[in-house]
Protein backbone atom coordinates (compact mmCIF):
# COMPACT_ATOMS: atom_id res chain seq x y z
CA UNK A 1 0.00 0.00 0.00
CA UNK A 2 1.51 3.37 -1.08
CA UNK A 3 1.95 5.61 1.73
CA UNK A 4 0.65 9.08 1.81
CA UNK A 5 2.47 11.48 0.92
CA UNK A 6 3.22 13.95 4.03
CA UNK A 7 2.04 17.71 3.33
CA UNK A 8 4.20 20.55 5.86
CA UNK A 9 1.99 22.54 7.54
CA UNK A 10 1.13 25.67 7.05
CA UNK A 11 3.30 28.02 8.45
CA UNK A 12 6.38 25.51 9.14
CA UNK A 13 9.61 26.88 8.63
CA UNK A 14 13.27 25.38 8.49
CA UNK A 15 15.04 25.67 11.47
CA UNK A 16 18.83 27.27 12.02
CA UNK A 17 20.13 25.92 15.26
CA UNK A 18 16.62 26.19 17.96
CA UNK A 19 15.07 29.03 15.79
CA UNK A 20 13.46 29.86 12.35
CA UNK A 21 14.74 32.57 10.26
CA UNK A 22 11.54 34.47 11.38
CA UNK A 23 12.25 34.02 14.76
CA UNK A 24 16.02 34.94 14.22
CA UNK A 25 15.10 37.97 12.37
CA UNK A 26 12.64 38.76 15.11
CA UNK A 27 15.09 38.27 18.07
CA UNK A 28 17.51 40.42 16.39
CA UNK A 29 15.60 43.36 16.24
CA UNK A 30 14.08 43.13 19.14
CA UNK A 31 17.73 43.10 21.11
CA UNK A 32 19.14 45.77 18.73
CA UNK A 33 15.67 48.25 19.70
CA UNK A 34 16.27 47.50 23.02
CA UNK A 35 20.23 48.00 23.01
CA UNK A 36 19.62 51.28 21.30
CA UNK A 37 17.28 52.39 24.07
CA UNK A 38 19.84 51.55 26.54
CA UNK A 39 21.88 53.39 24.66
CA UNK A 40 19.82 56.53 24.54
CA UNK A 41 19.08 56.38 28.40
CA UNK A 42 22.67 55.84 28.96
CA UNK A 43 23.81 59.20 27.20
CA UNK A 44 20.89 61.02 28.48
CA UNK A 45 22.43 59.99 31.97
CA UNK A 46 25.78 61.08 31.25
CA UNK A 47 24.93 64.03 29.44
CA UNK A 48 23.12 64.91 32.67
CA UNK A 49 25.82 63.76 35.12
CA UNK A 50 29.00 65.60 32.88
CA UNK A 51 26.43 69.50 32.98
CA UNK A 52 26.82 69.39 36.94
CA UNK A 53 29.67 71.48 38.90
CA UNK A 54 30.96 68.74 41.00
CA UNK A 55 31.19 66.72 37.47
CA UNK A 56 33.11 69.26 35.71
CA UNK A 57 35.68 69.68 38.61
CA UNK A 58 36.17 66.13 38.19
CA UNK A 59 36.46 65.98 34.95
CA UNK A 60 39.30 68.95 35.10
CA UNK A 61 41.45 67.21 37.21
CA UNK A 62 40.97 63.89 35.84
CA UNK A 63 40.72 64.56 31.70
CA UNK A 64 40.99 60.59 30.87
CA UNK A 65 44.66 60.45 31.31
CA UNK A 66 48.07 60.59 33.03
CA UNK A 67 51.50 61.42 32.06
CA UNK A 68 53.41 58.22 31.22
CA UNK A 69 57.14 57.88 32.96
CA UNK A 70 59.89 60.11 31.15
CA UNK A 71 61.11 56.62 29.77
CA UNK A 72 57.85 55.61 28.01
CA UNK A 73 58.45 55.33 24.38
CA UNK A 74 56.48 57.41 21.58
CA UNK A 75 55.18 55.88 19.07
CA UNK A 76 53.69 52.15 17.63
CA UNK A 77 56.28 50.47 16.20
CA UNK A 78 56.17 48.66 12.71
CA UNK A 79 55.99 45.33 14.84
CA UNK A 80 53.44 45.91 17.28
CA UNK A 81 51.36 46.61 14.15
CA UNK A 82 51.95 42.81 12.58
CA UNK A 83 51.03 41.57 16.36
CA UNK A 84 48.00 43.32 16.73
CA UNK A 85 46.86 41.73 12.67
CA UNK A 86 48.66 38.52 13.79
CA UNK A 87 46.76 38.75 17.10
CA UNK A 88 43.31 39.72 15.30
CA UNK A 89 43.96 37.14 12.62
CA UNK A 90 44.65 34.21 14.97
CA UNK A 91 41.62 35.03 17.78
CA UNK A 92 39.47 35.31 14.77
CA UNK A 93 39.46 31.85 13.89
CA UNK A 94 39.78 30.72 17.11
CA UNK A 95 37.05 31.87 18.15
CA UNK A 96 35.29 30.47 14.65
CA UNK A 97 36.77 27.27 15.50
CA UNK A 98 35.88 26.95 19.37
CA UNK A 99 32.12 28.27 18.35
CA UNK A 100 32.19 24.98 15.40
CA UNK A 101 33.40 22.56 17.78
CA UNK A 102 30.72 23.85 20.43
CA UNK A 103 28.07 23.04 17.83
CA UNK A 104 28.60 20.40 16.18
CA UNK A 105 27.14 16.97 17.08
CA UNK A 106 27.95 14.77 13.91
CA UNK A 107 32.00 16.04 12.89
CA UNK A 108 33.09 15.47 9.57
CA UNK A 109 36.08 13.99 10.25
CA UNK A 110 38.56 12.84 13.25
CA UNK A 111 42.42 13.69 13.47
CA UNK A 112 44.48 11.20 15.59
CA UNK A 113 48.58 11.89 16.20
CA UNK A 114 50.53 9.22 14.33
CA UNK A 115 52.02 7.70 17.55
CA UNK A 116 48.68 7.49 19.28
CA UNK A 117 45.99 6.69 16.96
CA UNK A 118 43.72 5.56 20.07
CA UNK A 119 43.83 9.27 20.88
CA UNK A 120 40.88 10.81 18.44
CA UNK A 121 39.56 14.17 18.17
CA UNK A 122 37.23 15.65 15.88
CA UNK A 123 38.54 17.75 12.90
CA UNK A 124 37.32 21.19 14.43
CA UNK A 125 38.72 20.34 17.78
CA UNK A 126 42.14 20.26 16.18
CA UNK A 127 41.87 23.22 14.35
CA UNK A 128 40.72 24.68 17.55
CA UNK A 129 43.77 23.56 18.73
CA UNK A 130 45.80 24.13 16.14
CA UNK A 131 45.08 27.96 15.96
CA UNK A 132 45.73 28.31 19.91
CA UNK A 133 49.09 27.14 19.35
CA UNK A 134 49.85 29.65 16.89
CA UNK A 135 48.07 32.77 19.00
CA UNK A 136 49.70 31.62 22.27
CA UNK A 137 52.94 31.71 20.40
CA UNK A 138 52.68 35.15 18.25
CA UNK A 139 51.38 36.66 21.64
CA UNK A 140 54.28 35.27 24.09
CA UNK A 141 56.51 36.89 21.04
CA UNK A 142 54.37 40.34 21.66
CA UNK A 143 55.04 40.47 25.34
CA UNK A 144 58.92 39.31 24.98
CA UNK A 145 58.86 42.53 22.20
CA UNK A 146 56.69 44.99 24.71
CA UNK A 147 58.90 44.51 27.48
CA UNK A 148 62.07 44.76 25.32
CA UNK A 149 61.39 47.88 23.83
CA UNK A 150 59.26 50.17 26.64
CA UNK A 151 55.92 49.79 24.77
CA UNK A 152 54.81 47.43 28.04
CA UNK A 153 54.62 51.63 29.82
CA UNK A 154 51.68 51.82 27.77
CA UNK A 155 49.80 49.22 28.81
CA UNK A 156 50.35 48.70 31.98
CA UNK A 157 49.23 50.69 34.82
CA UNK A 158 52.41 53.25 36.48
CA UNK A 159 49.88 55.24 38.37
CA UNK A 160 46.71 54.96 40.75
CA UNK A 161 45.56 57.72 38.72
CA UNK A 162 44.76 55.64 36.27
CA UNK A 163 41.47 54.55 37.86
CA UNK A 164 39.78 58.28 38.12
CA UNK A 165 40.82 58.92 34.74
CA UNK A 166 39.27 55.86 33.31
CA UNK A 167 35.75 57.03 35.15
CA UNK A 168 36.42 60.28 33.47
CA UNK A 169 37.41 58.58 30.27
CA UNK A 170 33.95 56.71 30.39
CA UNK A 171 31.52 59.71 31.29
CA UNK A 172 33.05 61.55 28.35
CA UNK A 173 32.31 58.54 26.05
CA UNK A 174 28.97 58.13 27.25
CA UNK A 175 28.19 61.58 26.63
CA UNK A 176 29.54 61.42 23.31
CA UNK A 177 32.31 63.72 24.27
CA UNK A 178 35.10 61.96 23.44
CA UNK A 179 38.25 62.49 25.19
CA UNK A 180 40.81 64.22 23.62
CA UNK A 181 43.39 61.68 23.05
CA UNK A 182 46.42 61.10 20.97
CA UNK A 183 47.50 57.12 20.66
CA UNK A 184 50.45 57.80 19.05
CA UNK A 185 51.65 59.34 22.32
CA UNK A 186 49.36 57.73 25.01
CA UNK A 187 46.30 55.59 25.57
CA UNK A 188 43.76 57.46 27.47
CA UNK A 189 43.20 55.30 31.17
CA UNK A 190 39.51 53.49 30.28
CA UNK A 191 41.80 52.45 27.12
CA UNK A 192 45.23 51.32 29.00
CA UNK A 193 42.85 49.37 31.54
CA UNK A 194 41.36 47.54 28.90
CA UNK A 195 44.19 46.67 27.09
CA UNK A 196 45.80 45.27 30.06
CA UNK A 197 42.70 43.38 31.13
CA UNK A 198 42.78 41.38 27.83
CA UNK A 199 46.51 41.25 27.76
CA UNK A 200 46.89 39.68 31.59
CA UNK A 201 44.15 38.54 32.58
CA UNK A 202 41.66 37.69 30.12
CA UNK A 203 44.28 35.74 27.50
CA UNK A 204 46.24 34.13 30.17
CA UNK A 205 42.18 32.99 32.04
CA UNK A 206 41.73 31.71 28.12
CA UNK A 207 45.20 29.91 27.78
CA UNK A 208 44.96 28.11 31.56
CA UNK A 209 41.04 27.13 31.10
CA UNK A 210 41.62 25.83 27.34
CA UNK A 211 45.09 24.13 28.56
CA UNK A 212 42.82 22.31 31.18
CA UNK A 213 39.89 20.81 28.57
CA UNK A 214 42.44 20.30 26.15
CA UNK A 215 44.57 16.32 25.66
CA UNK A 216 47.30 17.45 26.72
CA UNK A 217 46.24 18.00 30.40
CA UNK A 218 47.59 15.25 32.28
CA UNK A 219 45.40 12.60 33.55
CA UNK A 220 47.42 11.44 36.77
CA UNK A 221 47.62 14.73 37.73
CA UNK A 222 44.93 14.39 40.67
CA UNK A 223 46.28 17.24 42.76
CA UNK A 224 46.88 19.65 39.98
CA UNK A 225 43.03 18.43 38.53
CA UNK A 226 41.64 19.52 41.93
CA UNK A 227 43.09 23.08 41.93
CA UNK A 228 41.67 23.33 38.44
CA UNK A 229 38.25 21.09 37.81
CA UNK A 230 37.19 20.48 34.66
CA UNK A 231 33.58 21.75 35.19
CA UNK A 232 35.07 25.33 36.55
CA UNK A 233 37.89 25.61 33.34
CA UNK A 234 34.49 24.89 31.25
CA UNK A 235 32.11 27.40 32.61
CA UNK A 236 35.10 30.24 32.74
CA UNK A 237 36.47 29.51 28.82
CA UNK A 238 33.08 30.32 26.94
CA UNK A 239 32.41 33.79 28.92
CA UNK A 240 36.22 34.37 28.26
CA UNK A 241 35.75 34.14 24.34
CA UNK A 242 32.04 36.24 24.89
CA UNK A 243 34.60 38.92 26.48
CA UNK A 244 36.67 38.85 23.50
CA UNK A 245 34.19 39.32 21.09
CA UNK A 246 32.50 42.35 23.15
CA UNK A 247 36.06 43.87 23.41
CA UNK A 248 36.34 43.40 19.53
CA UNK A 249 33.26 45.13 18.69
CA UNK A 250 33.61 47.97 21.15
CA UNK A 251 36.84 48.61 20.07
CA UNK A 252 36.81 48.53 16.01
CA UNK A 253 33.58 50.83 16.65
CA UNK A 254 35.89 53.44 18.76
CA UNK A 255 38.39 53.28 16.50
CA UNK A 256 36.51 54.00 13.41
CA UNK A 257 34.56 56.48 15.42
CA UNK A 258 37.07 58.71 17.25
CA UNK A 259 39.31 59.46 13.47
CA UNK A 260 39.50 56.27 11.96
CA UNK A 261 42.07 57.45 9.28
CA UNK A 262 44.29 58.70 12.38
CA UNK A 263 43.70 55.72 14.46
CA UNK A 264 44.40 52.66 11.49
CA UNK A 265 47.27 54.83 10.05
CA UNK A 266 48.67 54.38 13.80
CA UNK A 267 48.41 50.54 14.40
CA UNK A 268 48.87 49.29 10.66
CA UNK A 269 51.01 51.73 9.15
CA UNK A 270 53.37 52.64 11.90
CA UNK A 271 52.47 55.96 10.85
CA UNK A 272 52.03 59.47 13.10
CA UNK A 273 53.03 62.40 15.55
CA UNK A 274 52.61 63.96 18.54
CA UNK A 275 49.98 66.72 16.68
CA UNK A 276 47.09 64.50 16.70
CA UNK A 277 45.91 65.90 13.77
CA UNK A 278 48.53 64.98 11.74
CA UNK A 279 47.96 61.80 9.25
CA UNK A 280 44.12 62.45 9.91
CA UNK A 281 43.51 62.58 6.31
CA UNK A 282 46.15 60.01 5.09
CA UNK A 283 44.65 56.93 3.42
CA UNK A 284 47.67 54.23 3.75
CA UNK A 285 46.31 52.69 7.40
CA UNK A 286 42.77 52.04 5.82
CA UNK A 287 44.09 50.66 2.91
CA UNK A 288 46.11 48.57 4.86
CA UNK A 289 43.17 47.66 7.17
CA UNK A 290 40.99 46.68 4.27
CA UNK A 291 43.54 44.30 2.90
CA UNK A 292 43.64 43.02 6.89
CA UNK A 293 40.39 42.48 6.53
CA UNK A 294 40.38 40.67 3.08
CA UNK A 295 42.72 38.14 4.49
CA UNK A 296 40.70 37.46 7.56
CA UNK A 297 37.71 36.92 5.42
CA UNK A 298 39.74 34.48 3.00
CA UNK A 299 40.79 32.41 6.21
CA UNK A 300 37.59 32.12 7.85
CA UNK A 301 35.87 31.05 4.18
CA UNK A 302 39.05 28.73 4.10
CA UNK A 303 38.33 27.06 7.59
CA UNK A 304 36.62 23.61 6.33
CA UNK A 305 36.97 20.61 6.02
CA UNK A 306 38.08 20.65 1.89
CA UNK A 307 41.04 22.86 3.27
CA UNK A 308 41.64 21.86 6.37
CA UNK A 309 41.92 17.96 6.05
CA UNK A 310 45.19 17.96 3.85
CA UNK A 311 46.71 20.36 6.39
CA UNK A 312 45.84 18.29 9.49
CA UNK A 313 47.41 15.35 7.09
CA UNK A 314 50.61 16.69 7.65
CA UNK A 315 50.48 16.39 11.62
CA UNK A 316 48.76 13.29 12.03
CA UNK A 317 46.33 10.86 10.64
CA UNK A 318 42.81 11.91 9.75
CA UNK A 319 39.23 10.08 9.27
CA UNK A 320 36.34 10.67 7.63
CA UNK A 321 32.83 9.36 7.80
Amino acid sequence: MASTPRIPQRGSSRLFGELTARQWIGSVLLLGAAAIILAVFIVLIARVLVSLEPIREFLTAYPGEYALPAAAPVGIPAWLGWQHFLNSLFLLLVIRSGLQFRRQKRPDAFWSPRGNKRRRISLALWFHQAIDVLWVANGVIYIVLLFATGQWMRVVPTSWDVFPNAVSAALQYAALDWPTENGWVNYNSLQQLSYFAITFIAAPLAIVTGVRLSGIWPKDAERLSRLLPAEWARRIHFPVMLFFVVFIAVHVFLVLATGALRNLNHMYAARGSVDPDAFATDPTGLLLFAASLLVMAAAWIAARPRVLIPVARLFGDVRQR
